[in-house]
């Protein structure tokens, strides 16, 4: 597996979002079954896993830190803090207050079973907390040696500013692909600028990049992308443009429309490193692939053309949860 900088850590060109182990792609994964296979990820090359307390809640946390307790100094993890989780499990907005960060980080050390964190993002902007004290808290903890290095998701670019200047942020994780291009316009002239690695989360359009989600296309009854307006039926016929550009330069690569989907994000910058998230160890040996996939200037060029005329339907996120994406 070939490897990328984010900032000062050092990861395999892609890494694995673990999300979908525990929550919102259907049912969970068994404990057995999922150490098996981030330890089989592992094997292959993965050495960069991102989580958050608030997966499961809790349960991705505790099935990473089993699985990679042992190989604990070949891999880096992310995990997060800033979402708040009541009694019962539910997740009710955002909470970023310096000492729920410190519990946070306390209960992420013992699930995850290691002495320290090697990047903590802030889940989501917490508006209201100043970014400040996110930040001074999290430079804290670093002294303190039990963070290495501090993470923003899906913040937007006066955030991105205004944290950096108390604290260095390593790496920005936001929303990339190509069906969500909003990052190009907004925050990747800033981290570039500012020395700060990018994370694609969802680089393969929640599935839909794959090629193998079409309008009868039935999804579990537990699986999120349910209530998503990109996922109706009418929005998937209309998407399936993006898939026929993207079909074509497969077929000429010998390769699937989810490695290209992949190979693009790859192509855009050196210091972007894409975490797509599979259950399946034939679709992770899949997505490893892309990383050897050239897409050339012709190529690029091609997608960009083809792209720019065609039109994205439907939102992102259904609109009780897009409230928590605070720019």
């Amino acid at each position: 597996m070939k490897t990328r900088k984010l900032a000062n850590l050092n990861v395999s060109a892609i890494g694995l979002g673990c999300m979908g182990i525990s929550q919102s792609y259907g049912q969970p994964m068994e404990t057995g079954a999922a150490v098996k296979f981030l330890r089989a990820a592992v094997d292959r090359g993965i050495t960069f896993f991102d989580t958050a307390e608030a997966y499961g809640p809790y349960s991705n946390e505790e099935v990473l830190g089993e699985a990679l307790h042992p190989v604990r100094d070949k891999v880096v993890i992310a995990t997060k803090f800033g979402i708040r989780i009541d009694q019962s499990g539910g997740k009710s907005g955002t909470d970023s207050r310096p000492a729920h960060i410190r519990a946070v980080a306390e209960a992420s050390l013992r699930r995850l079973k290691t002495e320290c964190i090697d990047l903590f993002y802030q889940h989501r902007i917490d508006p209201a907390v100043p970014i400040e004290d996110v930040a001074g808290t999290v430079k804290d903890l670093i002294a303190e040696g039990k963070v290495k290095q501090f993470g923003l998701s899906e913040a937007g670019v006066e955030n991105i500013r205004r944290a950096h200047a108390v604290q260095p942020v390593a790496v920005l994780q936001s929303e990339y692909s190509l069906w969500w291009r909003e990052p190009e316009q907004t925050v990747l002239p800033v981290v570039e600028e500012l020395g700060i690695g990018f994370v694609p989360f969802a680089p393969l359009g929640r599935g839909f990049l794959t090629g193998t989600i079409t309008p009868d296309t039935v999804l579990d009854a537990n699986d999120f992308r349910n209530t998503v307006p990109r996922f109706d039926a009418e929005a998937r016929l209309a998407n399936k443009a993006i898939i026929d550009v993207i079909a074509g330069i497969a077929a000429g690569k010998n390769a699937t429309v989810a490695q290209i989907a992949i190979a693009w994000l790859l192509a855009q910058k050196p210091w972007i490193v894409p975490i797509p998230g599979t259950t399946k160890l034939h679709r992770l040996d899949e997505n490893i692939a892309a990383a050897e996939i050239q897409l050339n200037a012709s190529d690029l060029s091609k997608i960009e053309t083809a792209l720019s005329a065609i039109t994205v339907r439907g939102e992102r996120y259904a609109a009780k949860q897009s409230t928590w994406i605070n720019r």
